[in-house]
This record gives structure tokens, sequence and C-alpha cells, in this order.
């Protein structure tokens, strides 16, 4: 059988090498990847006499847990396709994805019956439920729901399924910062170069030339790694398919909120190599326990932290080099839509933008509002670009594919949205999502510069920043700010602190302290609900 660059294909040949290892650790949970080969072709087996089959959508609907990833991997076996879902939604988003992904079956926590049975109705061709146990007690045969350990417990163990493909596909549901989900079709190809290092990752070696590489890129000694984000979340998600193509041990923290003490608990009893996490959200959690902490934890085992989906400010990542001088310290770019696209460099033209990313022939900026539209030239702005190794588009919505997929000279380009400039030495200044730039008196500000000159002030825990109507400059800048114990805050102090760091019209002319910032469970801002804290004007500080 020819093998491709598809993810099952290439898990399973790395769980044939390596299968007494470590695979999976979840709280209490443990596998090798022996037996989570075992279990994901026992629940394969299921799904497919079930009727699920080749582009199938198959919905996991859970917390963390070993049963997640099992599922995915029996969805790539069959060639069907796992599609994520935020157990934080509410009925009415429930309601939307239930119905735009067209899903056949679905792996739940016992504890969302309740939660299907409200919107399955939006669901027709859904007709086969597996629920996870949990001790929340719900009725899973209210939505005629079956435990995932009944209905595998008969079922074959043997790898015995059919020719699979590069373009068999994965469809990831955005985090909806900027309304409903949306699903970005990935093909499996296309995600491991784009997202997930070509294999290479962990390896000297670099990315795998052909799929027969995958194991000669697998470290003689393992790397134990842990991702913060949940697993519905795509940070998590590909980095914990970085973890097993790469025979490494997937560390995951079955808490179902952020606890930054318990991440090093399990940072030093698992003595975790690698840690991942999704900007300053978790960043200040994790550096408040080390500071409130010291010596509590042996974390010498620790030689990569890197970072990906959301702002790492310069002052967070200082503080985790004065801690950790010996590791490893990554700044990432990346989206739903473009996988990984690069690593600041350090080094920042002048005093704007959010860091700096090499310039090549698949990454790059086009200038927009010109026919046809073209890349641009040293000194210009646009929007930063990636082209080769793309999704396909969104699931369900070609309005959107064809604004966000267009070609420039013949050739497809993903458009990010985050604006960029191209530099004069061939590299490219990375601002920030376009989509959240506040316009004002005429001037571009962007939000995520300013929030991170806010995060530098040693008083203010977090801060998310909006514009917000202003009857002389159209817009504002508006800061939504949490605080830490003791500090005072006021608009003028925080100015002058910022002053340090950003040009006087980036400055926030309003300030409003909260006691948390509106943030997602992956630690994504939520731009929105600070909007509307804003507007309230509960929160005002002079």
């Amino acid at each position: 059988m020819t093998l491709h660059f598809n993810l099952a294909d290439l898990f399973e040949q790395v769980a044939d090498s390596f299968g007494d290892r470590d695979a999976l650790v979840c709280g209490e949970q443990r596998a090798t990847y022996a037996s989570l080969e075992k279990r994901a072709n026992k629940l394969a087996h299921y799904l497919a006499s079930r009727g699920v089959g080749q582009g199938d959508h198959v919905g996991l609907y859970s917390y963390n847990c070993n049963e997640y990833l099992e599922g995915m991997l029996a969805c790539f076996k069959i060639r069907a396709v796992p599609v994520n879902v935020n157990y934080r939604y509410v009925k009415d988003e429930l309601l939307y994805i239930f119905d735009n992904a067209n899903m056949v079956a679905c792996i739940h926590n016992q504890e969302f019956s309740p939660f299907i049975a409200e919107v399955r109705d939006a669901a027709p061709k859904l007709t086969t439920y597996i629920a996870i146990r949990d001790d929340s007690g719900e009725d899973v045969s209210a939505i005629d729901s079956h435990f995932l350990e009944d209905v595998i417990a008969d079922q074959s163990d043997k790898r015995d399924f059919g020719q699979r493909s590069d373009d068999d596909v994965f469809l990831l549901y955005t985090g909806g910062t900027t309304g409903m989900p949306k699903g970005v079709i990935w093909p499996h190809k296309s995600l491991f170069f784009a997202a997930l290092g070509g294999g290479g990752w962990f390896s000297p070696l670099g990315a795998c030339e052909t799929s027969e590489d995958i194991v000669s890129r697998v470290p003689e000694n393992q790397i134990s790694g842990i991702a913060l984000a949940p697993l519905m979340h795509g940070a998590c998600w590909w980095y914990a398919c970085i973890q097993l193509l790469a025979g490494g041990k997937l560390v995951l923290s079955e808490k179902r909120s952020f606890d930054a003490e318990h991440i090093w608990d399990l940072v030093e009893r698992e003595k975790i190599n690698s840690i991942t996490i999704v900007g300053d959200a978790m960043a200040i959690p994790l550096l408040d326990a080390l500071r409130n902490n010291q010596d509590r934890w042996d974390l010498s085992s620790v030689f990569s932290i890197g970072s990906g989906g959301a702002v790492f400010s310069q002052s967070k990542q200082d503080e985790f080099k004065a801690l950790f001088p010996n590791a490893f310290l990554t700044n990432s770019f990346g989206s739903s839509e473009a996988g990984n696209l690069g690593i600041d460099s350090g080094t920042r033209k002048g005093e704007s933008g959010l860091g700096n990313v090499a310039k090549s022939d698949f990454m790059g900026v086009i200038v927009e509002g010109e026919t046809p539209l073209r890349h641009a030239q040293a000194g210009e702005k646009g929007v930063f670009s990636r082209s080769g190794y793309i999704p396909v588009g969104y699931y369900n919505d070609p309005v959107k594919t064809a604004k966000t997929f267009v070609e420039v000279d013949g050739q497809l380009w993903l458009l990010t949205g985050d604006e960029a400039k191209l530099e004069d030495d061939n590299t490219i200044t990375v601002f920030g999502r376009g989509s959240n730039c506040i316009n004002t008196g005429g001037e571009k500000v962007f939000v995520e510069e300013v929030e991170e000159a806010l995060k530098a002030h040693p008083g203010i825990f977090d801060a998310l920043v909006i514009g917000t109507d202003d009857s002389r400059y159209g817009s504002k800048v508006t800061a939504v700010i949490s605080i830490r114990e003791g500090y005072q805050p006021s608009l003028e102090n925080i100015k002058e602190d910022a002053r340090s760091h950003i040009a006087g019209y980036k400055l926030p002319r309003e300030l409003h302290v909260v006691d948390e910032v509106p943030r997602g469970p992956n630690g994504k801002p939520d731009y929105k609900a600070a909007k509307e804290i804003a507007v309230a004007g509960q929160h005002l500080v002079h």
C-alpha cells in the first residue's frame, strides 16, 4: 500500500516503531503508542460500522482527554473528518455549528448530553452519538448516545483500513472572535507542512521529503511536551499532532480552567521539555505562579518555551528568559487559516510592529485595493500573505473563501488579515489584525501594539484595547485592564509609562478597570465583550 502525507499513515509508522513509548498523559489517563493505536483502530471500526466513512464529519465535543485524540485518529484512519466543537458554546453557537458542520457523528462528554438534546434537530444527518463517561450523571440515552467503552469493547483492534490520500481533510473551526466561527478546510499534506513543521519540528534533519521519512525524524531521546490551550483550540490540536508524529510524550492538563500552579506541577512531575502557550494571557499567570512560589518546582527539564496565536509581549519574554536562561524561546505568528507564518526574528524596524519575520517565495505582503492585486515593493504596506501549502477554503462559505484566497501573478495566496510592511532588507514587519485597527484622527493604531505597551507596566495584569466613538477624532483608543493587588491606576500614570514604548497618538484616551479582562478558554481576546464593558462605562477610571 502506498503511504501518503496523511496523518493516519504518518502516525501508524511512528506507532509501529515506538509502540512502547508513552504517547499521552492526561490526569490519571496514560497511553503508549501501541495502546493508543489499538484503541483508535477499535473506535474507527465502530464508526465504520455506523456508516461513517470518507468525507463524513465527526464532531469532537469534549474537554481534554485521551478519548479526544483517539477520536481524531479514528477519523483519520477511515478518511472521515474530525470537527472541533468549543465546549463553552451556548445554545445559539451550538445551533450554528451543528447546522453548519453537517456532522454525522459526535463524540462528546457525558455532561454535554442535555446541550446536544437542545440542538440536535439542527443536524438531521447526525445519527451516531458516542459518550465519554464522566461524573456528571447525565442520561446519555436521552439522545440515544452510547458510552465509548461499551461500543468499542467487541470491535477489532486490527489495522485493516483502505488506501488514504494526501488530500483527506482536517476541518478546524476558528475561534469566532469576529463573528460566528468558520470551518477551515485543511488537506492533510498542506497541514503537515504548513502547521506541523513537516515532521522536522524537533529534528535537525528538517522536514520530510517522503512520508516514509517520518520515523527518521523521531528523536532518539523522547521529548515530553505540553500545550496549554485546550484540545478544541487549533494551537493545542496541532501541537498534539506534532508531538505524536515526533514520537514524543504529549502531556495535557485535565483541569477545566487554566491553573498555572497545576501546570508547573505537571512540568515537574512529567519532566516536560517543551511548553507551548498562547500569548500573554497564559504567560502572565505562569510567571506570577513562579514569582509567588520561588524554589517550589524543579523545572530544569525545560529547554523550549514557545508561543503562538496571540501577542507574546517583549516584557513577558524577557521575564521567561530571566527565569529560564538556558531555554529556547520562540514567538510565532500563525492562524487557523495559515498555519505557522514564521518566528519573530527579534528585530523590530523602528518603534512599531509586533515583530519581524523572513520573506520567502511563499510568504509575502500583498497590496489590496488595486486591480489586479500585486506584491508590495520595499517600504510598502499591505496584507501579510501565504502561498504554497494552504487550506482549500472555508466550509460552506464561498463568499469568505473568495475574499481570503486570491490569485496574484498566477499563484493562489491566502490573505491573513494582518497588516504588514515589506522592509528594505526583504523582511516583513507584522503589525496586527487589520479588523482591530483603530483610526483615530486619520492615524492607524494597532491594538496589539498598545496592549503590549500596557502590559509592560508592573501594575497591570492584563489588557485589551478597542476603539470607541469620539466626537472629534472619530474613534479613540480605549483600554480595558485588570490590575495587580495594591496598584492604584490612573489614566495619566498609565499614559506616562506607556509613552516610553509607543507614540503619543497611540496612547489610551479612556481607561476601564475590571476584575478580569474578557478572554476565551484558549486565551484569545474577546474584543466584543471588552467594547461592551467600555460602552457601559461602569468601570471607567480617570
